[in-house]
């Protein structure tokens, strides 16, 4: 995939196209459920512009005439899109929205709630 986004012979939209239909839903592929970190959200970052950076490419500096690497700022004004971190939490609070519909017998609905029921057993879990 690495290659096809560094390719010379698509245009820059169609590598975009191709990164929003293929590479995104599989990153992203249940991120209803996560609990995000910092950490995780850097590193989720840090994914997106890699790929941003071989879809974009380098630029030349005017002034020296060097080859360098796009700025995240810069790649961000390019690339004209919500970044992937704020894609997860919109996508959190649309699951979160559909919640209260699935009824109050599901489990779920509990823990929005903040009332699950039931006790823990003491110690740690036992795996068999």
């Amino acid at each position: 995939m690495q290659n096809i986004l560094s390719s010379g012979l698509l245009c820059k939209n169609i590598k975009i196209k191709i990164y929003r239909t293929i590479n995104l839903p599989v990153v992203l592929y249940g991120c209803e459920a996560w609990s995000l970190a910092l950490r995780e959200e850097s590193r989720l970052r840090l994914l997106e512009n890699r790929v941003l950076r071989r879809i974009f490419e380098s630029k030349r500096d005017e002034v020296t005439g060097v080859w360098r690497k796009l700025h995240n700022k810069e790649l961000n004004d390019l690339y004209c899109s919500l970044n992937i971190v704020r894609v997860i939490k919109s996508r959190r609070m649309r699951w979160a929205g559909h919640i209260p519909h699935t009824g109050e017998r599901r489990g779920i609905y509990s823990v929005l709630l903040g009332k699950p029921e039931g006790k823990r057993p003491f110690g740690r879990t036992r795996h068999r």
